[in-house]
């Protein structure tokens, strides 16, 4: 189990890939807590496309990842994602606005299922994620 020490260090999160504002080529989501869920608005730029001006199915899954562990870490539980789903219901073009958002479902003990989407700018659901997170309890 991590020290309080060891978890102090993990808050610098300035060089985090999807969410960190100083890392050069992070994605730099900017997620708000609105209504009990992680929202963020963003345009993925064509350096994170996979082919023909659509989102990499790589950069999808960190999206939603980030939609639900952030949500917990910005609510003071830091946790890691201890199982993931993804489900692409349709492409998700690059150059795009997009939301993405994620939600708590569920608590058992230190087990948090969360659920996250992607939203297109028409309404449609482009990906979904489903996540098991295991919230990290300190050493004293």
């Amino acid at each position: 189990m991590p020290t309080d020490e060891e978890l102090r260090k993990m808050e610098d999160t300035g060089n985090c890939f999807a969410c960190g504002q100083n890392n050069p080529i992070g994605m730099k989501l900017d997620f708000k807590i609105i209504s009990n869920q992680y929202i963020a608005k963003t345009i993925v730029d064509k350096n994170y496309q996979s082919f023909g001006g659509v989102v990499h199915g790589g950069i999808i899954s960190t999206m939603l990842d980030e939609a639900m562990g952030g949500y917990l870490f910005r609510t003071g539980e830091p946790a890691f994602t201890g199982k993931l789903e993804v489900r692409y219901r349709k492409p998700t073009p690059v150059g795009m606005p997009i939301t993405i958002r994620g939600w708590v479902e569920n608590r058992k003990r230190n087990v948090v299922e969360m659920k996250s989407e992607i939203i297109l700018e028409d309404g449609t659901i482009s990906a979904e994620g489903y996540a098991k997170m295991v919230v990290v309890k300190t050493v004293e």
